[in-house]
């Protein structure tokens, strides 16, 4: 019979320290996954998605017939302005880090980008994905979460 240890979680509070834009784009860069949020009938809207980082642009891919897709690619093509989010919190000690892009997304209508796209970023659904939006950030903002020793009672 096997009995688990239960993980020591740290108590107290959590201090947040905020990250710069160069080491927030890092760890957004490092991780797969994240969460866009963008306006749909005048409501705000979350999809899970996962993404490439490519020269500090957040690309994603999106499919005909989607919300995004056709916002992303208005007429005009100023694109949509949308939030993204990507995290690594531990689920335990609830430490870690999180980043917040804002900016414009514009669809990917470039042929060759399209396919280099096509190649970096295999959606995970089984879903066929023949469009990509690019997010070029206007604002980055991100913060560190770690155990506040000062007032750990250790």
């Amino acid at each position: 019979m096997t009995t688990d240890t239960p993980q020591t979680v740290p108590t107290g509070p959590r201090r947040s320290i905020e990250l710069d834009s160069d080491e927030a784009l890092r760890l957004l860069g490092s991780v797969s996954f994240g969460r866009i949020v963008f306006t749909r009938q005048a409501l705000p809207t979350v999809r899970p998605v996962n993404h490439v980082l490519d020269n500090g642009d957040i690309v994603i891919r999106t499919y005909e017939g989607a919300a995004l897709t056709a916002r992303a690619g208005q007429a005009d093509g100023q694109g949509v302005v949308v939030a993204y989010e990507a995290d690594s919190i531990d689920p335990d000690t609830h430490l870690g880090w999180s980043v917040v892009v804002t900016g414009y997304a514009r669809l990917v209508t470039d042929s060759h980008e399209l396919a280099r796209y096509k190649a970096l970023l295999t959606p995970w659904v089984n879903q066929t994905m023949d469009y990509a939006v690019r997010i070029r950030p206007d604002l980055i903002s991100g913060v560190r979460l770690t155990a506040d020793e000062e007032h750990d009672p250790a």
